[in-house]
């Protein structure tokens, strides 16, 4: 971004990531909403690329699969709707897979929820490990035949999370999440031990999606556009997460020290600074 200077794009970027919207960081800052635009889909272009070059050869040991909801353009329920079955409008799931011991998140994917969508995100993610991995997944059933072709028979210790939760009374309507009444785990192949077997880091990421990526915040008019704008901004989020957020357990680990869950997995030395991520413009 050419135009900007280091400080104001370094003020864009950090208002993103903590959750401001487009216009009112146009409306904070003086900057062009356009600009502020294109600022993100340049700089979440060049997350996504480091991260698919970068992140690869994991020692995990522990991953944690899990999906997350939003929409793009327009929700496909609605009636009439003509963007209905397009693939870059609609529904827009972001698929995650997170190692419960380094924190960091080690593949993720942003598309529909399809068997071709799960298969795209479970290859990428076998392809990023260097060893044996014990996977835990929710039941969503097309991770059954992409779990198997990506890591072989046997090729990994996996089991799926099922998570029972109470519906809501006859007659009532409540907008907000159910409790959760009964989790149940099913071996499917391998070994998997099941006090590994858990959902707990991965449902924790989700939330802080929905609380730090303002295009996931519901009962907003701040969702994506289009598909290609909200991929960018979930690379964004990741990267600033993996790189230069210290996460306070690892933190805790190491004597206080700060520590983000890509210097855990040994892909840094250092937390980034956001000017640090801005430079991967420039590469």
């Amino acid at each position: 971004m050419n135009r900007l200077s280091a400080d104001r794009c370094a003020a864009v970027v950090q208002a993103l990531l903590e959750g401001t919207s487009i216009r009112t960081i146009a409306r904070a800052t003086g900057v062009a909403k356009n600009t502020v635009a294109r600022l993100l889909g340049e700089v979440g272009a060049a997350c996504l690329k480091y991260q698919r070059e970068h992140a690869v050869s994991l020692s995990c040991k522990r991953i944690q699969c899990g999906e997350i909801w939003t929409f793009a353009g327009m929700k496909e329920k609605q009636p009439g709707s003509s963007v209905r079955g397009l693939v870059e409008q609609g529904d827009a799931w972001t698929w995650v897979a997170i190692c419960a011991d380094s924190k960091l998140v080690a593949a993720f994917h942003v598309g529909k929820h399809t068997r071709q969508d799960a298969e795209s995100f479970i290859v990428d993610l076998a392809g990023r490990l260097a060893n044996r991995v014990q996977l835990t997944t929710d039941g969503y059933r097309a991770y059954l035949t992409a779990i198997e072709d990506a890591f072989d028979w046997n090729g990994v210790d996996y089991t799926i999370l099922d998570q029972i939760y109470e519906s809501a009374p006859e007659g009532e309507k409540h907008y907000g999440p159910a409790a959760r009444t009964e989790a149940i785990r099913k071996p499917i192949m391998g070994g998997p031990y099941d006090q590994y077997s858990s959902s707990t880091y991965v449902e924790r990421q989700k939330f802080s999606i929905r609380m730090q990526t303002r295009r996931h915040t519901r009962l907003a008019n701040a969702f994506s556009k289009k598909m290609e704008n909200h991929r960018q901004a979930v690379a964004l989020h990741f990267m600033h997460y993996n790189y230069c957020r210290p996460h306070m357990t690892l933190a805790q680990e190491r004597n206080g020290i700060y520590t983000t869950p890509a210097m855990a997995a040994g892909l840094t030395d250092h937390v980034w600074r956001i000017e640090e991520l801005i430079s991967l413009l420039r590469n």
